[in-house]
Order: structure tokens, then sequence, then C-alpha cells
């Protein structure tokens, strides 16, 4: 089987691609991993900001408890 121009073409730009250009694919590595990261992030942002005005609606949702009710459930118990 003889190898032709066109395999010669595919394997020399695999091995540029590969070892070429001082680090190329770790340093698109690199930025892919560190786009994940932020995305991770700006998630994990939301979620808390979701969370902190949950809690900030529950605690004006629940009614004020008078004196006189805490210490009718503190003999209860």
């Amino acid at each position: 089987m003889a190898v032709g121009w066109q395999q010669l073409l595919i394997v020399l730009v695999i091995v540029l691609v590969l070892f070429g250009g001082r680090g190329r694919i770790s340093s698109i590595m690199g930025d892919m991993a560190k786009g994940i990261r932020s995305f991770k992030k700006g998630l994990n942002d939301d979620e808390d900001e979701k969370g902190a005005k949950g809690d900030a609606n529950i605690a004006h949702e629940t009614p004020p408890t008078s004196p006189a009710s805490e210490s009718s459930e503190k003999t209860k118990v």
C-alpha cells in the first residue's frame, strides 16, 4: 500500500497542531478550563443571590410573635 500526498499532508497537519507553536494545545486547554470555572462560579453566584432573596422573603412572611405567645409556648413544653 503506497502512502499518498494526501495522507502525508494529514499527518503533517496533525504533528504541527500537537507539537508546534510552543504548547498551543496546553494553552487552549488552559483557557477552556478557565472558561468552565468562570461559568460554574457564575452559576453559584446566581444561586447564592436567589437564596439570599428567598431568605429575606421568608423573614418578612413570618408573623411577629408577641411575648405572651412565647411564654405560653414555654409552659407547654
